[in-house]
């Protein structure tokens, strides 16, 4: 009896644990209809070295977020490791969470990856970050880290 009390109260409580993860995350991630990246898929990213257009038919939730994928090959990919292709900072421009810890809206045609890491730039308006990022990389890129980690905490 003891042991199946246990039990219950180890998965009751990492249910609860992953509803307010989820929960948390939906709040704080870059969002579009309940969808990340604007409907890009994620994994073209690192297999095309270039934004894809994903498509409704083909999509996943990991951890609360929706992503769109352009093949059920590659949401099969995303489903075996989604922390690996997920962006950083939630999808929010790298730049603007470096340089003043703000959620600014993304391009996701602009982006980079940095040590199997991608990250996302706002482009519009002829202000594109991801060369402001180029400029101070290191720097900027230790300030995101820290404000992101902020966020999420």
């Amino acid at each position: 009896m003891k042991k199946t009390s246990i039990i219950l109260v180890v998965l009751l409580f990492s249910i609860t644990t992953f509803a307010q993860n989820a929960s948390k995350r939906i709040k704080e991630f870059n969002l579009e209809n309940k969808v990340a990246i604007q409907g890009y898929d994620p994994v073209a990213y690192f297999t095309l070295k270039k934004a894809v257009k994903g498509k409704s038919s083909f999509t996943a939730t990991y951890e609360g977020v929706t992503y769109n994928f352009s093949s059920q090959a590659n949401k099969d990919l995303f489903l075996k490791n989604p922390s690996s292709y997920e962006p950083q900072y939630g999808g929010w421009c790298a730049y603007a969470m470096g340089e003043n810890n703000e959620k600014v809206e993304i391009n996701p045609e602009t982006f980079k990856i940095i040590d199997g890491k991608l990250y996302l730039f706002y482009n519009a308006y002829f202000n594109n970050t991801l060369k402001s990022w180029n400029k101070n990389e290191t720097n900027l890129k230790k300030k995101a880290d820290a404000n992101w980690k902020k966020i999420i905490n």
